[in-house]
């Protein structure tokens, strides 16, 4: 497995690591198989497939280059999240019982809005698969303190936050905190690690 602690400011703004990528298996628009022969082409050296609520494309499909990852629709309060998993062993049971049942729950944003994951149970089950926790596109949240919902997080066990991040689609719109926000408090919580990535929903990757 890649560490992703190693990862370097450098690594997201070169345009050569992409942790934040969707497939087939949920909303997105590229399949697995597509996703990694573009990356690939492009010289990505490090990229990481997060479809919503589903590890099933990470089950089937290994590379040099992939680290199985997944985006989880929760709720902290009334501030509705999503919180990106990396490293994960994609057969543990304990991170099973967290997975979308329907294709449904994989790729609808209504329905997705229905999630009864309990945070603290999620995140010490992504501990257990060996994996780590990450706050994915914070400024989108509509939360008053945004540092409130992210030190929460970490009495929570949060690993880390995405601050290499460019608010593509709606969210160029629909955006709470700015990115100057997101990377003052990652500067704050240290033990916080930075990651990165575009959110690609489409065909063309980039």
């Amino acid at each position: 497995m890649k560490n992703l602690q190693e990862l370097k400011e450098t690594d997201f703004l070169s345009g050569k690591v992409n942790l934040h990528i969707h497939s087939t298996y949920s909303d997105g628009k590229a399949s697995f198989e597509e996703i990694i022969k573009q990356a690939k082409a492009k010289g990505y050296k490090l990229i990481s497939i997060t479809d919503h609520n589903t590890i099933e494309g990470h089950k089937i499909f290994k590379d040099d280059i992939l680290i199985p990852g997944v985006e989880f629709d929760c709720w902290v309060g009334h501030i509705f999240i999503h919180l990106l998993a990396y490293n994960i062993d994609v057969n543990n049971e304990e991170l099973q019982q967290f997975m979308a049942k329907t294709k449904a729950e994989t790729e609808g944003d209504f329905i997705r809005l229905f999630s009864k994951r309990n945070v603290p149970k999620l995140i010490k089950a992504i501990h257990n698969a060996g994996g780590i926790a990450v706050l994915a596109h914070p400024a989108c949240y509509w939360a008053i303190s945004l540092e409130r919902l992210v030190k929460k997080l970490i009495k929570y066990g949060l690993d880390g936050i995405e601050v290499y991040y460019p608010y593509p689609r709606f969210r160029k719109i629909v955006k709470f905190h700015s990115s100057k926000d997101v990377m003052k408090i990652a500067n704050k919580y240290p033990q916080l690690i930075k990651t990165g990535g575009t959110d690609f929903h489409g065909e063309i990757f980039y």
